[in-house]
């Protein structure tokens, strides 16, 4: 009676071990059914039984497969190392090796780029539509956004550095735009720290208004600290700034890609031919180097530019000398008494008469 016992508990023995050698060798050894490379995306705070159902929905492993390599992973005490992220899974792939792409692998990086000038209705247009992003603030407004990004009563604009970030698919735009506000922090309170002495500026929050508007006014980067320079003794002898980046602004949806007469008058605190100082709030989100070039501007003389026609500007001491180089950079072939008007001032470097 012994005897038949133990041989019965000695059959039940190998019996199991050999269909756990079956399930280790054939159930989580064996390649994944895939007849192209897969992507397959984890999302933050999905936990293993969670990508146990996924995997099996998707039909990237069937019900007695997922139950082994859960257990298994369980049993390893890797089921809470699973990082969240896209991965590629490429064919031959087995069930052992997937769990080791989610716990070792590297996620798949996407890219999205935030523009020097833009503004955060802009920003917030290309967020909203990229389709890695986990999207939570679609149809909020400005301060919804802000308080949901943890700076509540925080105006927005001017406050993302643009940039190009990279980010795992499944990140969520609060924590993508969290990070573009932060680095725009922290290269502010660098600049304001290495700023020159006796501007006429009274915070960083000044300066990157006076960058947004930098950012605006030209895309030369050699010209930023010389407009930065204008712009400060402008401020320096309460003269308005009269931008026209601030107008356009200003205007809103309503720019139709000219500015009138009318326009100029505007009331709006935007408008720079209208009030005196900065504007209340930055008009975009400004680079890098109009940054720098807001608290370190050229010295000299100059308080009035015209663009060109080139993309860069021409710069005048006196008012004399910019309405004559308006004449030859705006006006030029348009107007018919283009060179008596010209002639008024015939020391004009900008005529080269």
């Amino acid at each position: 009676m012994l005897r038949t016992l133990f041989l019965l508990l000695l059959l039940l023995i190998v019996a199991t071990g050999g269909a756990g050698y079956w399930m280790y060798e054939y159930q989580l050894k064996a390649p994944l059914a895939l007849v192209d490379k897969t992507f397959y995306v984890i999302p933050p705070k999905a936990t293993l039984l969670d990508v146990s159902k996924d995997l099996i929905k998707k039909e990237l492993l069937n019900y007695p497969t997922a139950v082994i390599w859960a257990n298994l992973a369980r049993w390893q005490g890797k089921a809470d190392k699973i990082k969240a992220g896209e991965y590629a899974i490429p064919i031959g792939t087995t069930p052992l090796d997937l769990l080791e792409i989610f716990i070792h692998g590297k996620s798949i990086q996407h890219a999205l780029t935030i523009i020097e000038g833009w503004n955060f209705r802009q920003m917030m247009a290309t967020v909203n539509q990229n389709p890695h992003l986990s999207h939570t603030l679609i149809g909020l407004d400005d301060a919804a956004i802000m308080a949901k990004l943890g700076f509540p009563n925080q105006q927005p604009e001017g406050r993302f550095y643009p940039d190009t970030y990279h980010f795992p698919a499944g990140m969520s735009d609060v924590d993508f735009l969290r990070r573009a506000y932060l680095k725009m922090e922290h290269a502010l309170t660098q600049v304001w720290d290495k700023r020159q002495p006796d501007l006429p500026l009274q915070s960083s929050d000044q300066a990157l208004i006076l960058a947004s508007i930098i950012e605006k006014e030209t895309g030369v980067a050699v010209e930023r600290a010389e407009i930065a320079g204008v712009f400060i003794r402008r401020l320096q002898q309460d003269m308005p700034l009269q931008t026209d980046p601030t107008v356009i602004y200003a205007l809103g949806e309503t720019y139709d890609g000219n500015i009138t007469k009318a326009d100029l008058k505007v009331d709006s605190p935007y408008n720079t031919y209208v009030y005196k100082g900065l504007p209340p709030t930055p008009i975009a989100m400004p680079s890098q180097g109009a940054l720098e070039a807001s608290v370190n501007p050229a010295s000299g003389k100059t308080l009035y530019f015209v663009a060109k026609g080139s993309g860069a500007h021409y710069f005048s001491a006196t008012l004399n000398e910019h309405e004559c180089a308006v004449i030859e950079y705006q006006l030029k072939g348009k107007s018919k008494n283009y060179q008596s008007r010209c002639q008024q001032y015939p020391n004009c470097e900008a005529c080269r008469i």
